[in-house]
């Protein structure tokens, strides 16, 4: 009993790992993908509009 849990949590610990690994190299590679260039530029300035009303 005792070493299939050691088993498990062994391999929830790796699995785990490798989850967290695998979607922070998805999040960057989203993050400087060359398509959402323009996407981030307008969501970085947009603050900083002379608008005084909601965006529409």
């Amino acid at each position: 009993m005792d070493s299939l849990h050691n088993t498990l949590v062994l391999i929830a610990k790796a699995g785990g790992l490798f989850y967290f690994i695998l979607f922070s190299i998805a999040v960057i590679v989203y993050v400087y993908w060359p398509g959402n260039k323009e996407k981030f530029d307008d969501a970085a300035t947009s603050i900083l509009t002379d608008e005084d009303h909601p965006c529409q």
